[in-house]
């Protein structure tokens, strides 16, 4: 792929879009600790991978709208959160994912009359993954929906896979969204078939807020070369807006 600039990202936190509030990103850290092992033989230090961590900062513009940064963000809320960085929204765009604690929320105004936040987000129970938009960014579907095609994952894979969705709007009854394989991008000759453990839990549109999910397959499992994010309902979708990542696991997953 071409060397690219940052122009045209997106920032979604627990189900809140706030690339437009976002004016930068100011990091994105996965990191791996290591273990001290050197054995009194050794002579240079001997380290063996420990826990996982990750941290996201960004710059927030102050907006008091209703679905935007400052409701979404002044809560400080102590449960999870997901947060989501993806560079571009076509789909099969790289895209950092990690459950995390919100850590602050800490306005600053500046001598110009500029009002901004600094916020921080650590990893809470898993590491920062990267991962691929399975959608243009975020996708509104207004009845269930199979794409016709799956987006390539270069071949398949045999150690499972993660997957991330934020909802930020939702009108209906209820949906269910869930990953669908194949070996062919267009299910010709290898019709989509559901993949084991890849479908997220049912939302119900009664009292909908801005959610998030992630999921996990076992880290075992056989995953075909294409993938397709599918919605379907069983009482009728009128809209709902949403984005899913898929983490396809290349090697052993770590077990978490």
């Amino acid at each position: 792929m071409a060397k690219s600039s940052g122009l045209g990202d997106n920032l979604y936190v627990a189900g809140f879009d706030l690339s437009g509030d976002t004016g930068s990103v100011d990091s994105i850290s996965g990191s791996i600790e290591t273990l001290d092992v050197t054995g009194i033989s050794s002579s240079a230090y001997e380290r063996i991978g420990g826990k996982r961590t990750g941290t996201i900062e960004w710059s927030s513009f102050w907006n008091v709208d209703a679905l935007h940064a400052h409701p979404a963000l002044s809560t400080l809320p102590t449960t999870d959160r997901v947060v989501t960085y993806c560079r571009g929204t076509t789909i099969g765009s790289p895209a950092a994912c990690m459950v995390a604690k919100q850590i602050n929320y800490d306005p600053t105004r500046g001598a110009d009359g500029s009002l901004t936040c600094k916020i921080q987000a650590l990893s809470n129970g898993y590491g920062l993954e990267w991962g691929e938009l399975h959608t243009a960014g975020i996708r509104v579907d207004t009845a269930a929906t199979a794409p016709a095609t799956g987006v390539d994952g270069g071949g398949a894979s045999t150690y499972g896979l993660q997957a991330y969705l934020h909802i930020f709007a939702f009108t209906g009854t209820d949906i269910t969204i869930k990953l669908q394989e194949s070996q062919a991008v267009d299910g010709a000759g290898d019709a989509f078939a559901d993949v084991v453990g890849g479908g997220f839990t049912q939302v119900l549109a009664a009292g909908f807020t801005p959610q998030t999910q992630r999921i996990a397959t076992a880290t075992n499992l056989a995953v075909e070369r294409y993938l397709r994010v599918t919605t379907i309902t069983t009482g009728g979708i009128t809209s709902c807006s949403f984005a899913v990542v898929v983490v396809r696991n290349v090697v052993a997953a770590p077990v978490f």
